[in-house]
């Protein structure tokens, strides 16, 4: 089929045949009238378990399912579970396997992705755990690359912002290794750089430069992946407050940068981009969040064929 894997949990499962095939797949998903693949899904209930706090990502994947002809089952919010009566996720998991085709989970506990698909012989797509992995944002993210500059590899990409607790450049960061000559520049403040355990990983099929100065490389760039400072994942709201608004990006930054530079963010955005970049052309964040549509439907309507 060209797909190798029976859940997606990880980036880092993922070959480059793999993420080329549901890229493909998502162009052509793309292009494709909606009575036509409205029938894609057809008799299958997909569970959508959000244990976290989810606008885009939620609404994009039920979207896609009720687009390809699917049910969605589940909750938006713990409360509703069995998790708020003390149930184990191990528990709950195997139970709603028993009614649902595909499970699409996101949980504030890190490998709570990789632990559900363990128990259950339903594909589990990973709809972000914790600080660790949120595969279907790179994926999307990589979408968005490619339809916009017409490549991936050769790219010169700012990640800026949060990349300790960022699990969407944590994620992109691995992606990224899998296309020659694409140079990635962490900018982040120093408690809160991108984990060596990471830069060490990818060091030997990416160029990485380190920094904390923003407009030292600002004019290279082709792209810039800003984040938000994640306040839930301070500890110390003091640290936080200090930090919060170190980068914030506003028309100025357009006087230092290259033609066809473009700016995306996953958001929600919090002050990190100010609202007079969504008129220019640098703004590609909206069109980013709208690529979740399509990649979330290639993605499901090639897991529901999946055996484990």
């Amino acid at each position: 089929m060209g797909f190798s894997l029976t859940d997606v949990i990880s980036i880092c499962d993922f070959s480059k045949k793999d993420i080329d095939f549901v890229l493909e797949k998502a162009a052509e998903l793309e292009k494709t009238p909606k009575e036509k693949k409205s029938r894609i899904l057809e008799g299958k209930i997909i569970a959508s378990l959000f244990f976290e706090p989810s606008t885009r990502t939620r609404l994009s994947f039920e979207t896609a399912i009720q687009s390809l002809g699917g049910k969605v089952i589940g909750f938006a919010d713990p409360a509703v579970s069995s998790a708020s009566k003390g149930e184990t996720l191990s528990d709950s998991i195997r139970i709603i396997s028993g009614y649902a085709d595909i499970i699409v989970m996101r949980h504030f506990i890190e490998g709570s992705a990789r632990r559900a698909a363990e128990v259950v012989k339903k594909p589990v797509i990973n709809a972000g755990d914790g600080a660790n992995q949120h595969p279907t944002q790179t994926l999307l993210d990589l979408y968005t690359i490619k339809k916009e500059f017409g490549k991936i590899s050769g790219l010169k990409i700012g990640l800026l912002g949060d990349l300790k607790y960022g699990r969407t450049v944590h994620s992109l960061m691995y992606a990224l290794a899998h296309y020659p000559n694409a140079e990635v520049f962490c900018i982040s403040p120093e408690s809160l750089r991108m984990p060596q355990e990471i830069i060490q990983a990818n060091s030997g099929k990416l160029k990485i430069v380190e920094t904390r100065d923003l407009q030292e490389f600002l004019p290279e760039l082709d792209l810039l992946y800003a984040t938000r400072i994640q306040k839930e994942r301070f500890v110390d709201e003091f640290e936080y407050e200090q930090i919060k608004n170190i980068f914030v990006l506003g028309k100025q930054v357009l006087e230092k940068t290259k033609k066809g530079f473009r700016i995306m963010h996953p958001l929600p955005r919090v002050n990190e981009i100010k609202p007079e970049l969504d008129s220019t052309e640098a703004a590609l964040y909206f069109e980013q969040a709208r690529n979740g549509l399509p990649v979330r439907e290639a993605l499901l309507s090639i897991m529901k064929d999946v055996e484990k």
